[in-house]
């Protein structure tokens, strides 16, 4: 079973998503005009100050928060892990890929928050709900709902993998590694926390993430930029690596087996991709709660969380990786210390912290993992309950609330590679609509774009 969802993997993950998702993003960046690069500046404005139009505007939460719940389930260790496979098997050449992932991505990431706006609902509570699902429903036609339905039905059942089970797996490992706790007890502790949380509700959720996201933030770029200023020197060189292995292969040396330009973009674009999750359309699982008066100002606010997970968080943890020489058992083109060659993934980022900082290297990374886990947990189940209530309505979501405390618990005691598998199917599964959605609805992204940037407030009318 393990070997053939592997091989279906494979064929998901390759070159045809790949393309789909960066011709997506390189479609959009055109028909929007490269908004990603003129308007950043205004969307960090938007998301980290007051904005006076949205004060009566409505929704669940405030742009910041809906930032944060957003950023609670994006950054995760795949940007300590990840970032140190992606490195590995692709050369420092692949984070120059990364960065054109995620700024492409940006413009992915926009459009998917701008549609949840557009499109949202109001739920029994009084909640609003949006997403790709209903998105593909209200803005194409109800003959278009089966595939909303499947959109759905993959992100329900990945949060409960990629989401959870993994997250509290890895949580688990570091526990027992770092401070000796055994798994089921880890366990235990994660499902109370996070039914406290995610039974809440969202607002309870979005103020958890608010507190939660900025302190891991601040602890893991905190240590990394140490770890930079120790090695200031090394600063242009590095970067030089980046950009001259992004062009050129990487030659085998000592442990390294050398790498070749294809497998630098190949690994760089798909790790890039798995730390900012554009085109899957998780962020439109949270943005349509944002309190916003414009779909445009949630789209800009969301597209900066993608901007600060690949362009700030995964370069931290390469320049790190290239710093150290961890990056190669040989010692890396810029140090001549030699690692372990078995070490791989997040062990190697904790590795590479720990060769400069020492124990207090190590604590960070593990706390990191820790924290970026817990956060990666209760913003996946915002997007897999909201899945749910669209299929099975908002009455019969406590059912999924014990599933993904199952998954919680389950994760923390079991081996998961099995659940990896699924969690990465199903995650390539959630494309297809997604960006199906997007690409026909692009017109109306387009206009309400165009709207917004053209008129003063009071003569702005919805494109759609």
């Amino acid at each position: 079973m393990l070997d053939i969802l592997n091989k279906i993997n494979a064929f998901l993950w390759g070159a045809p998503s790949l393309i789909l998702l960066f011709g997506t993003g390189i479609f959009l960046t055109i028909i929007l005009k490269g908004l990603q690069f003129k308007k950043l500046g205004y969307a960090f404005k938007l998301a980290f100050t007051k904005d006076k139009e949205d004060a009566d505007a409505e929704g669940d939460v405030s742009n910041f928060k809906a930032l944060m719940t957003s950023l609670a389930g994006m950054i995760g260790n795949g940007n300590i892990a990840g970032v140190a496979t992606g490195i590995t098997l692709g050369g420092p050449g692949a984070i120059f890929w990364m960065w054109i992932a995620g700024l492409l991505g940006m413009a992915t990431k926009y459009a998917e928050a701008l549609l949840a706006q557009v499109y949202r609902v109001k739920n029994e509570k009084g909640e609003y709900s949006s997403g790709p699902m209903y998105y593909i429903e209200r803005g194409l036609g109800k003959n278009w709902k089966p595939l909303g339905a499947a959109f759905a039905i993959f992100a329900a059942i990945a949060a409960l993998g990629t989401g959870n089970g993994v997250q509290s797996n890895t949580i688990a490992d570091v526990m027992s590694n770092s401070f000796h706790v055994p798994g089921w007890i880890t366990g235990i502790l994660l499902v109370i926390l996070t039914g406290l949380i995610i039974f809440g509700g969202i607002k309870r959720i979005s103020n958890v993430a608010g507190f939660f996201v900025p302190i891991m933030a601040i602890l893991y770029i905190g240590g990394s930029l140490i770890i930079i200023f120790l090695n200031i020197d090394q600063i242009i060189p590095a970067f030089g690596l980046i950009f001259e292995h992004a062009f050129t292969p990487v030659s085998a040396a000592g442990g390294f087996v050398g790498v070749t330009v294809s497998q630098a973009i190949q690994h760089g674009v798909s790790k890039g991709i798995f730390s900012n999750e554009a085109g899957l359309g998780t962020v439109a699982l949270i943005a349509g709660n944002a309190k916003t008066s414009h779909p445009v100002k949630q789209g800009l606010v969301a597209m900066t969380g993608t901007f600060i997970v690949t362009i700030i968080v995964c370069t931290m943890t390469g320049l790190v990786l290239i710093f150290t020489g961890f990056w190669d058992p040989s010692g890396g083109l810029l140090s001549g210390v030699t690692h372990d060659a078995s070490l791989d993934g997040g062990a190697l980022t904790s590795a590479a912290f720990a060769s400069t900082l020492g124990v207090v290297g190590e604590y960070i990374v593990s706390l990191s993992v820790i924290f970026f886990g817990f956060s990666t947990i209760f913003g996946w189940y915002v997007y897999g309950s909201k899945c749910f209530e669209y299929l099975f309505g908002l009455k019969y979501i406590s059912i999924y609330g014990v599933l993904y405390l199952a998954a919680t618990y389950l994760g923390a005691v079991l081996d998961l590679k099995l659940m990896w598998a699924v969690a990465d199917m199903t995650n390539a599964l959630m494309i297809i609509p997604n960006l199906i959605g997007i690409l026909l609805l692009y017109k109306v992204i387009k206009r309400e774009t165009e709207n917004f940037f053209a008129n003063p407030i009071e003569k702005r009318q919805r494109a759609a």
